[in-house]
C-alpha cells in the first residue's frame, strides 16, 4: 500500500503566529502544506491572498499545495506559482474554459489539480483526466474549515479512482473536508492518496503527533 501524504491546511492555524505554525509543519511528518484561497465570491468567505502565500512559500520546506477558492483563477496562477506554489488547483466550477487553465498551471512548471464541489459529479473529468496530477474531492462544501464531513463523498473517491486507472492517468486523489482518524481509511481504502486536515491538526494538543495518527489510522 502507498504511503497516504498528509496535508495540514493553513486555514486553521494562528495567522497571528504564522511562521511558527509553517516551522511546526516542517518538523512534522506531513509532506505537503494545504493552503485554502477564498474570494468571498466563489465561496462564502475570504482567506488571505498573496502576500500569506508569499510568507508560507518563504519559510515552508514542505510540498505547498495552493487550493484556489476564486473566481478568475486564470488571473493570478503565475503570481500564486512565484510566491511558493508547487501544485494549483482549480474548481471546476469556477472555470469558464478548463482545458486553457490546465494548461496555463502547467506552462508556469506547476503540477495542476482540480477540485470538485459535492455535488458536482467525477464525470466532468473524463476529457481532462489524463492532463491532471490531481483531483481533489470536496468533502464538505467550500468555504469554512470545521464542517462536517459528508459521507456520500467517499464513492465520488472510488468514481475518481475508477476513472483514472481506467484512463491511464497519474493523478492523486485529495480529500478535503472534514477528515479525521475516525474516517481516514475509508477514503484511503477508496483510493485516496492526499488526506486535507486543517482542525484535526491545529485543533489538537498535540499537532505533531496528530499528523502521525491521521497516517497510522489510514493504514490500519
Amino acid at each position: 500500500m502507498s504511503k497516504t501524504i498528509v496535508a495540514p491546511s493553513v486555514l486553521s492555524a494562528d495567522f497571528g503566529n504564522l511562521q511558527r505554525d509553517i516551522e511546526l509543519l516542517n518538523s512534522s511528518e506531513a509532506e505537503w502544506i494545504h493552503i485554502d484561497v477564498m474570494d468571498g465570491v466563489f465561496v462564502p468567505n475570504i482567506s488571505f491572498g498573496i502576500p500569506v502565500m508569499k510568507t508560507v512559500g518563504k519559510h515552508s520546506t514542505k510540498f505547498n499545495d495552493v487550493h484556489l477558492m476564486i473566481v478568475q483563477p486564470e488571473k493570478y496562477v503565475q503570481q500564486f506559482r512565484d510566491a511558493g506554489a508547487h501544485l494549483i488547483t482549480v474548481h471546476y466550477e469556477a472555470v469558464v474554459h478548463l482545458d486553457s487553465a490546465i494548461h496555463l498551471i502547467k506552462s508556469t512548471g506547476a503540477k495542476v489539480g482540480v477540485a470538485l464541489n459535492p455535488a458536482t459529479p467525477v464525470s466532468v473529468l473524463k476529457d481532462v483526466i489524463q492532463l491532471l496530477d490531481l483531483v481533489l474531492i470536496m468533502s464538505v462544501n467550500p468555504g469554512f474549515g470545521g464542517q462536517k464531513f459528508i459521507p456520500y463523498a467517499t464513492r465520488k473517491v472510488a468514481e475518481a479512482k475508477a476513472l483514472i486507472l481506467g484512463s491511464g492517468s497519474s493523478a492523486k486523489i485529495e480529500v478535503d473536508g472534514g477528515v479525521s482518524i475516525q474516517n481516514a481509511k475509508e477514503l484511503v481504502d477508496a483510493g485516496a492518496d492526499v488526506l486535507v486536515a486543517g482542525n484535526a491538526v491545529f485543533g489538537s494538543a498535540n499537532p505533531l503527533q496528530m499528523i502521525i495518527e491521521i497516517k497510522n489510522a489510514s493504514t490500519k
